[in-house]
């Protein structure tokens, strides 16, 4: 049995995208998903929402999970403020770089054990993988998982600047917190870079690299190992315009 939630008629879409609406109702916001969705992914994505909170990330309050017209939806406490790529549009001469890595790097300083695990869920990801990659493929991408280190910092899985939420004081808030996971924060870099990438960002994606490896104090072969892992992770999210460009990008190379 689920929760009927009721839209107000004076809402506001905020984004729009393939598989959901997300709506400004005044005091929350309501991201309201397509048919298409799995529950199960619904459900996942407010269980990280309250994980991180736990671990004491500043996210949006999830005021509750259910249904509305039929689709599954979630409600959440409206968060006063600008997007980071609002104010990066409005002001480009203004370097947000150093903040917006400090962000994720202080993210990756909490932990929370409930949350899923970073290698299980790249392993069902790749393994999912059968009919775009060759099988020897897919166990080269496994090895390479299988050798990297083992960590338990929080990830975000989707770190990009327009899932932050930048208050009046300065202070900042993340959300969106779908494909979240406990594991490697290298990780996490390289998905964000790989995703500034897919949206042609390639000099904001470059430097953006550059600022985590010095402020992270790593080096960039470590971060580079994981490029060919999130690639096939981002191709078994059904990614079909960037398709050639993952698969390019999946080239199993030792960077060590």
């Amino acid at each position: 049995m689920s929760i009927i939630m009721k839209l107000p008629k004076d809402k506001k879409v905020i984004v729009e995208r393939a598989n959901k609406v997300v709506y400004d109702c005044g005091d929350s916001v309501i991201k309201v998903f397509n048919s298409t969705k799995p529950a199960a992914d619904i459900l996942n994505e407010a269980l990280n929402l309250a994980r991180a909170e736990q671990a004491g990330i500043d996210v949006p309050e999830l005021v509750e999970v259910g249904k509305t017209g039929g689709n599954w939806a979630i409600r959440t406490k409206k968060v006063e403020g600008k997007t980071l790529r609002q104010l990066i549009n409005e002001d480009p001469s203004v370097d947000r770089m150093t903040e917006f890595v400090e962000l994720e790097l202080s993210i990756h300083a909490h932990t929370n054990p409930l949350m899923n695990r970073q290698k299980d869920k790249y392993t069902r990801m790749i393994n999912g993988l059968t009919e775009v990659i060759s099988e020897a493929t897919r166990y080269e991408l496994l090895m390479r998982l299988d050798g990297m280190p083992n960590h338990s910092k929080v990830c975000h899985g989707d770190f990009v600047p327009s899932n932050i939420i930048v208050r009046e004081d300065g202070s900042m808030c993340v959300c969106d917190w779908a494909h979240a996971t406990q594991g490697n924060g290298a990780a996490d870099c390289a998905t964000t870079y790989l995703h500034l990438k897919l949206g042609g960002e390639d000099e904001i994606a470059e430097r953006y690299l550059s600022t985590y490896v010095e402020r992270q104090g790593c080096s960039m072969a470590y971060v580079q190992g994981w490029m060919s892992i999130v690639a096939a992770a981002e191709l078994a999210r059904g990614r079909v315009i960037e398709r050639d460009f993952l698969l390019s990008m999946i080239d199993v190379v030792d960077y060590y």
